[in-house]
């Protein structure tokens, strides 16, 4: 593993967030409830971040621009990969590697890095 794996700082802060947790005597899955709800609140940020860049609100006017956005959309997913590993803390990484492939398959072309000299699709270009 890098040094600079983010996951490595992942794993340090859902190691001590289920720390304090299990000091205020919460039990795993209601330390996993209430991180799942943190999550919903950082989206709710980004929401909010994102009328404040359209100036929706009328009362408040442009109170955010879309760097703030994005910070707030950062919070989310680290949040959400705090959330997974607090589930997870053996395989988050290669849970999320595996949804990630699973759910991008949907979307993404299929390529086949070592494609055969008799497919029609090979031997058409």
């Amino acid at each position: 593993m890098r040094d600079d794996d983010p996951w490595d700082t992942i794993r340090s802060l859902a190691a001590l967030f289920a720390e304090f947790d299990a000091e205020r005597g919460l039990p795993a899955e209601e330390q996993w409830t209430l991180q799942v709800l943190k999550l919903s609140e950082e989206v709710g940020e980004a929401a909010q971040a994102v009328i404040g860049v359209r100036a929706a609100n009328p009362r408040k006017g442009r109170s955010h621009d879309w760097e703030q956005v994005q910070e707030e959309v950062v919070d989310a997913v680290i949040t959400g990969m705090v959330a997974l590993t607090r589930m997870r803390p053996d395989d988050a990484p290669e849970f999320l590697a595996s949804v990630l492939a699973r759910k991008a398959a949907r979307f993404l072309p299929r390529t086949d890095p070592h494609p055969r000299d008799d497919d029609p699709a090979v031997t058409s270009r």
